[in-house]
């Protein structure tokens, strides 16, 4: 595989015990990764300044191109030059600095010299030799594994404010988007929703009836999420506080007791992740019967898991808090892995194991990526945020996250109009696309805005969806592969040298090349009005697809087309999928299987571009040919997509 692994053991004693360790890369000149920081693409000289920080923090309004400390650590780091790529990957879950110093080498070659310290812990590197990026990327997935692979639905729209009201307001934004013909998927409930921020609990004035309210989206094939934070109100009356007391289950300070500090629900207690048998307690509160007023369309928004801790240093738990033998300096990175990890097993035994889970998390760590989805925290409606949540995005992608975005519009402060559009045309071509905003901000549902912006956001979200089977088969491919769904353009093209610091466009996939509008003042034109709607992915399964195929110069193509009941393991348990190869060359189009599979077959093409032929039967078929675009449309020829058939242009 590449990978070199190099470990130093030292005896570990409370306190801090720092550790360091310097690499030089020699012809190398462009580095990234290191998530999280408000920053560009290609990281910094730190030579002079401050030192890029790992170290989870509840950061409020976070600075642009800093790099302070966020919400996430992942302390892996990608060098890339013409000849190979190659990652450094400092497993060390303690607060963490990096120092990169880009120097002249000998014979007048660049260097790039880096010095990782870290408080604490001991130094376990490994170290991914490449040499190509998709072999980086492999080596990686190897160590931590690949981006779990999330249930269709999760990669629609997804609606969400701090907070919505009560049920009546979730029914009439729920209807909203129905008397608008936008669709969507999922519609989020922030802390309000809770019984005094009792998580696990209902408020039962404002949410008195759940199950109603979730069988009402449930008859539309939509989705909730409610968040559930790691914070737990110390009150004698509360559950889900009485059993972690009783099986002493809580993170400790220096003197025995239990760790308490001040969050949403007033003096809370700290839930110990780091310890097996709370995870897997954790997971069982979220059995149907535990969990009251929960349904099978009800999931989860782990936020706050830092952890956060309003009167701690630096809004964080205190370093000499135990858990068990070790300080809360030794594993403070990872406590929102863990935070995740028992959430999104929680919801598979809910299921008996069938359904795959949708967990979204703030903090994060190395191996994050196999538990869910991440969002880059609280920015701002501010062009600056729009712009700098693409190398966010792309930072994280390197580094196994794929399923990542930014919360559209901005969470704090109110957007122009023209900020709010250009940010869904945006967020739209990231993995996850979600609206959300702070409670004080003014309601900004997408038809507030006039008809004009109604259909701009209309459009671009309905592009969303069309391309939902594209970005289905890339997080196929990511969680089978370990490459990103979103990336920068030198992964593709790893010898342009002119691509080494693009950030401010991306592709998607080797296919889709992407530029967002990121600049105030630039033209909005109006909507291509897509005549296609569904209220949400469910209701797309029985459609037919649309193929486009795009020549090369040399007149070939290529493509996938992967397929499954978008919801269960059952591609993996059962091998219920479809996965097809698709080709032009030769003035032919060719489907052929990729990997073993079982019948699916009764899904149905409408394809564009070409004689169809099909078990050796040849069958002529209607065509429209735009001469001005060069464009060549031929409709509903009929063929199933887990079939094998060519179609020919004569």
């Amino acid at each position: 595989m590449n990978i070199i692994c190099v470990d130093f053991v030292f005896n570990i004693f409370l306190g801090p015990t720092s550790i360091s360790l310097d690499f030089s890369l020699p012809g190398v000149e462009h580095v990234y990764g290191i998530p999280e920081h408000a920053d560009d693409l290609k990281l910094k000289t730190t030579d002079g300044g401050d030192p890029y920080r790992l170290y989870n923090l509840d950061v409020f309004q976070y600075e642009l191109y800093n790099p302070m400390a966020l919400y996430g650590s992942i302390p892996v780091m990608l060098a890339h030059n013409t000849q190979r790529t190659m990652g450094i990957f400092w497993l060390n879950a303690a607060e963490t600095w990096v120092d990169i110093n880009f120097v002249q080498g000998s014979s007048e070659k660049p260097q790039t010299d880096i010095r990782w310290i870290s408080e604490s812990g001991i130094i376990d590197v490994f170290i991914m030799l490449g040499p190509k990026p998709s072999d980086v990327f492999s080596q990686y997935a190897s160590l931590t594994g690949t981006q779990s692979f999330p249930p269709l639905a999760s990669l629609g729209y997804h609606q969400c404010r701090w907070n919505y009201n009560d049920q009546e307001d979730v029914k009439s934004v729920d209807q909203g988007f129905d008397q608008h013909d936008i669709p969507y998927d999922f519609i989020w409930l922030d802390i309000e929703h809770a019984d005094g921020k009792r998580y696990f609990t209902w408020d039962p004035h404002k949410f008195s009836q759940p199950k109603e309210m979730l069988q009402g989206l449930m008859d539309k094939r939509r989705k909730m999420v409610a968040i559930v934070d790691p914070h737990i109100k110390v009150d004698s009356g509360y559950k889900i506080h009485s059993e972690i007391t009783s099986k002493d289950f809580y993170v400790k300070n220096k003197d025995g007791r239990n760790y308490e500090g001040w969050c949403w629900p007033g003096n809370s207690g700290y839930p110990d992740f780091t310890i097996p048998e709370m995870r897997a307690w954790w997971a069982s509160m979220f059995a149907y019967d535990q969990y009251e007023g929960s349904m099978e369309n009800l999931f989860t928004w782990n936020d706050m898991n830092e952890p956060s801790v309003f009167n701690g240093p630096e809004v964080t738990m205190h370093k000499d808090a135990l858990h068990g033998k070790w300080e809360h300096r030794e594993i403070h990175n990872i406590y929102g892995l863990y935070v995740q990890m028992a959430t999104a097993e929680g919801q598979i035994q809910r299921s008996g194991g069938v359904e795959r889970p949708f967990v979204l998390t703030r903090a994060f760590f190395a191996g994050s990526q196999r538990f869910g989805a991440v969002w880059t925290g609280d920015n701002a409606a501010e062009w600056g945020h729009l712009k700098i949540s693409i190398p966010m995005c792309l930072s994280l992608g390197l580094v196994g996250v794929s399923f990542c975005g930014a919360d559209i519009g901005g969470f704090f402060k109110n957007p122009s109009t023209e900020l709010l559009v250009r940010w869904y045309q945006t967020g739209a071509y990231q993995p996850f696309f979600r609206a959300h905003a702070h409670l004080d901000t003014t309601r900004r549902e997408p038809w507030l805005f006039g008809p004009e912006n109604t259909a701009l956001i209309r459009e671009v979200i309905r592009q969303r969806y069309a391309l939902l089977p594209y970005w289905y088969q890339l997080f196929f491919q990511a969680y089978r592969t370990g490459m990103p769904v979103m990336r920068p353009l030198w992964v593709d093209y790893p010898k342009d040298t002119a691509t080494f610091t693009i950030d401010d466009e991306f592709l998607i996939g080797s296919d889709l090349l992407v530029h967002p509008v990121t600049e105030e003042g630039s033209l909005l034109y109006p909507p291509h009005n897509l005549k296609w709607f569904r209220r949400s992915s469910a209701c797309m399964e029985n459609d037919p697809y649309t193929l486009y195929v795009a020549l090369s110069p040399k007149k070939f193509a290529e493509g996938k087309l992967y397929i499954d009941d978008g919801h269960s393991f059952n591609y993996d348990a059962k091998k219920e999928f479809i996965h097809r190869s698709l080709t032009f060359a030769n003035n032919k189009i060719l489907s052929y299987i990729t990997m073993k599979m079982t019948s699916m077959s009764e899904i149905i093409w409408h394809a564009n571009l070409l004689i169809l032929s099909q078990t050796g039967k040849e069958t002529p078929v209607d065509f429209e040919f735009d001469s001005s675009m060069s464009v060549l449309t031929l409709r509903k020829p009929g063929m199933n997509a887990g079939d094998d058939w060519t179609l020919l242009l004569q």
